[in-house]
């Protein structure tokens, strides 16, 4: 079977049951994981459906489904090269978060698709995303943390619960077998909030955000679905994403602290 009919088959089966995850596709289709894999990165890149952990859905949005490409460039700049995979995965029409992060900054200066809807808690990103006239951007209201520049508090916490996006691009200050944590329990309650309401979460992380532990855990590793960074992890942490199904991301390059 080609790779062609196999979507047209998925899409049949996502259509009736909502989900399919990547055994089954394996199961059903006599093919091996990394078939089934690149069959759904196929069908993510043309915007059929969304990734998730081990598999696939349909998108929850009601909006019409269209074809995208992928203008990205590679980088020379090893800060933004992070950023810049990461805004590869952005398809026209997409709704996403960004969260506060001065790697995911870089994604907003990378953006390149159009109609996007984009939420924000970060005034230094909403500034980066003012002229940009084919994006409509969302500000979420609150207290200003000064040193950090962004907004949290009931304020933004209620206003997030009217939203809901394909995808949330989140930074990481720690990355360990727990899960992600940062040192703010402020910033950290929106961002958990931001990972209940986004059909797929993409970390933006250096490498030397693996291994770390810090006061306040945000999200476990099964709450993940991509992790861009600039260098692969040691082997125990390597299993430990690949056990819970998370796609790694490596740019090249020369590795940079954010």
């Amino acid at each position: 079977m080609f790779q062609e009919e196999r979507i047209e088959a998925i899409m049949e089966y996502l259509r009736e049951h909502q989900r399919m995850d990547v055994k089954e596709i394996c199961d059903r289709f006599d093919v091996s994981r990394d078939t089934a894999r690149r069959d759904l990165v196929r069908m993510d890149e043309i915007g059929l459906i969304v990734r998730t952990r081990g598999g696939a859905m349909l998108p929850t949005l009601n909006r019409a489904v269209t074809a995208y490409k992928d203008r990205m460039q590679r980088a020379t700049d090893e800060k933004r090269q992070i950023g810049r995979e990461a805004a590869k995965l952005i398809r026209d029409g997409h709704y996403l978060f960004l969260d506060t992060s001065t790697t995911v900054a870089t994604v907003a200066e990378h953006i390149r698709t159009t109609g996007n809807v984009i939420v924000t808690n970060s005034i230094d990103i909403a500034a980066k995303l003012a002229d940009n006239k084919s994006l409509k951007v969302h500000m979420l209201g609150g207290q200003l943390e000064l040193e950090h520049r962004f907004l949290f508090g009931a304020t933004a916490l209620a206003q997030l619960a009217d939203y809901y996006v394909d995808t949330l691009f989140l930074g990481a200050c720690g990355i360990s077998p727990d899960g992600l944590s940062y040192p703010h329990e402020e910033d950290g309650s929106i961002k958990r909030e931001m990972i209940r309401r986004a059909d797929r979460v993409v970390v933006l992380a250096d490498h030397t955000k693996f291994g770390k532990q810090l006061f306040y855990k945000v999200a476990g590793l099964d709450d993940l679905d991509v992790i861009v960074t600039d260098r692969e992890p040691e082997e125990s942490m390597l299993r430990l994403l690949e056990r819970h199904d998370v796609e790694l991301l490596i740019v090249e390059g020369d590795n940079q602290h954010d």
